[in-house]
């Protein structure tokens, strides 16, 4: 006889006590499955929905992450859930856009432990001496509704050990070189809910400081996690014609952007669609 699933007791009012003070309007909702919690706020954004939600999916059959790439949750759902992700909605209107997706990685690792580290421009890792290995990653869009432009930040995190040959972060069309990380490696009795808790709160306020004061604020906290600062990386650019630039990672500066000493001198990338790697 199998036993009876207990349902997932997510923190909603909780979290929409410590923000709606600071956010008018804000509702947080949480739903059993659906295709991507991203995909979902930018059709609403689109129909003329634009109110800060807090979106919670138990499970993603559509998820997707940066550079088109597929996000897989492919274990089974029980009392417990593999990853947790959901999406943050709201009308913004920063002084600079450049550094959300680093402003909004600092905040989550922040809120969660002190070995969690950063890696540019949007995932969050285990360092070097845990395996530089992916724990979480981030995918930002934004919609232009009438004079506002609506922004949904996306957020996966893999809180328990995957599955054999199976994982829940995004795939990308190559298998991954390293086994993905897990939130419950570092605190075994973290639960998805309780991830969610402590997250969102200082992820809502860190998003108003950057619209209010751009990436600078964030710059040294940023570098001080960034697990390929002072190391050997190579940088690809994704095109047709591979162009590959490699040199020592120096870490970003108050827009951001990475900074990398190459042979030919220092170089500064601010493309999100690269790709970033250790050597």
């Amino acid at each position: 006889m199998q036993a009876a699933i207990s349902p997932i007791k997510w923190p909603a009012e909780a979290i929409w006590e410590a923000v709606a003070p600071i956010l008018p309007g804000f509702t947080v909702e949480v739903l059993p499955e659906i295709d991507s919690t991203n995909t979902e706020l930018m059709r609403r954004a689109k129909a003329g929905h634009i109110v800060p939600i807090l979106l919670v999916a138990e499970k993603q059959t559509a998820g997707r992450g940066r550079l088109g790439r597929d996000w897989h949750d492919l274990a089974e759902r029980n009392d417990t859930i593999p990853s947790l992700t959901f999406s943050l909605g709201l009308a913004l209107s920063p002084v600079d856009w450049s550094g959300l997706s680093l402003a909004v990685g600092l905040s989550i690792a922040q809120s969660l432990h002190a070995d969690i580290g950063l890696k540019w421009p949007n995932d969050l890792w285990l360092s070097a001496d845990k395996g530089d290995r992916k724990l979480a990653g981030i995918l930002i869009e934004t919609c232009a509704v009438g004079q506002l432009r609506y922004v949904v930040v996306g957020v996966g995190i893999n809180m328990t050990k995957p599955a054999e040959n199976l994982d829940s972060l995004a795939k990308p069309s190559k298998p991954l070189r390293r086994a993905p990380a897990w939130l419950q490696e570092l605190m075994p009795q973290m639960t998805a809910p309780d991830a969610l808790l402590c997250i969102t709160p200082a992820l809502l306020q860190t998003i108003l400081t950057f619209a209010a004061q751009g990436f600078a604020p964030f710059q040294a906290g940023f570098n001080q996690r960034d697990v390929l600062r002072n190391r050997r990386v190579s940088v690809d650019d994704n095109l047709a014609d591979a162009k590959v630039t490699t040199g020592l990672a120096l870490g970003v500066n108050t827009k951001g952007e990475l900074e990398i000493q190459t042979a030919l001198g220092k170089t500064t990338i601010n493309s999100s669609e690269v790709s970033l790697k250790p050597l």
